[in-house]
């Protein structure tokens, strides 16, 4: 397990590469470097449903994520038409954002370091958000704990779906992944 003080003094690639990937080999017993997990991507995604509509709404949404991952946000849109839900095929319904790369590792360390830390009442990530595959998923209730979002700017509290992918093979291998880059997960 990795201390504080050495995450502080490295950024996460090279943390990385310096000390979680051996940690990773020696635990699993991996013979092949391929096979040790690691992450490929982080997707974030907001839902506005019927709000998408409203472009004030929208451009502040738009607005927000982008200054949150440092990325601009793609429309998500309707495929098909629902009467009951009043949506309309081509509708948009929501945004999102996929980060790979760099702007992947600095999303992840001030997630891990800045946001999660600033949660109210905030006891751990619970580790039914991982699927069988691995992947971790999880939600943040309000945008206010980024600290890049001004108080004064927020009209309406929204919160946001995270999606952690891997590649790893099962649930076991990406838990121990997420605890290396120090991910808060209780059991």
């Amino acid at each position: 397990m990795i201390n504080n003080n050495q995450i502080e003094a490295k950024n996460l690639k090279n943390l990385y590469k310096d000390s979680i990937f051996p940690n990773l080999m020696q635990q699993f017993n991996y013979v092949n470097r391929h096979q040790v997990p690691k992450i490929i991507k982080i997707q974030i995604n907001r839902g506005l449903g019927i709000d998408g509509q409203n472009n004030k709404t929208l451009q502040k949404s738009i607005d927000e994520i982008r200054t949150i991952t440092g990325q601009q946000p793609i429309l998500t849109k309707a495929k098909k038409s629902i009467a009951g839900f009043k949506v309309r095929e081509e509708m948009v319904l929501g945004i999102t954002v996929t980060l790979r790369s760099n702007k992947m590792y600095d999303f992840l360390e001030k997630l891990v370091h800045l946001v999660l830390p600033r949660i109210r009442d905030f006891r751990g990530l619970s580790s039914k958000g991982f699927d069988r595959k691995g992947n971790f998923n999880f939600g943040l209730r309000e945008q206010l704990v980024f600290p890049e979002i001004n108080y004064e700017n927020v009209d309406q509290i929204r919160g946001f779906n995270i999606s952690i992918v891997t590649t790893a093979k099962t649930k076991t291998e990406g838990i121990a992944l997420l605890k290396e880059f120090g991910f808060p997960l209780t059991d």
